[in-house]
């Protein structure tokens, strides 16, 4: 499990969202943060698509949080963010995807499991009201 640019940008643009609670555009969102406007501008898109922001077009467009921050896990955040979901392996949430063929035999897979389920219970339980 790698998390990316992508994910920092997206928790700190929606940190500044929920902060500031008015809708956002992107080239202000990104001076603030000092990043890219086109990278800021498709991890954005990506979170709306996904039911974390709503997105406004149109010369006053931008973006605002659809739901309360207190609402709002990390792990829904990253995934849409990464595009992926939160897997220390590609096996550690299913047998089905392992890729040694060893499936049911595999002997580490216990262990993968347990711990992709303690990470997944971690980020589903902390919100973006929590960091802020």
């Amino acid at each position: 499990m790698l998390l990316t640019k992508a994910s920092e940008y997206a928790l700190l643009s929606l940190v500044l969202m929920a902060r500031s609670q008015k809708q956002e555009d992107v080239d202000t969102l990104s001076k603030r943060l000092g990043i890219s406007r086109s990278f800021l501008a498709k991890i954005l898109q990506s979170l709306a698509r996904d039911g974390i922001l709503i997105s406004y077009k149109g010369a006053k467009g931008g973006f605002a949080l659809e739901k309360k921050p207190s609402e709002i896990t990390i792990r829904e955040v990253i995934e849409s963010a990464e595009k992926r979901p939160i897997n220390i392996f590609e096996c550690s949430s299913s047998q089905e995807f392992c890729s040694s063929g060893k499936g049911d035999f595999c002997v580490i897979w216990p262990f993968l499991h347990k711990f992709q389920t303690k990470i997944d219970d971690f980020l589903d339980g902390m919100t973006l009201d929590e960091i802020m």
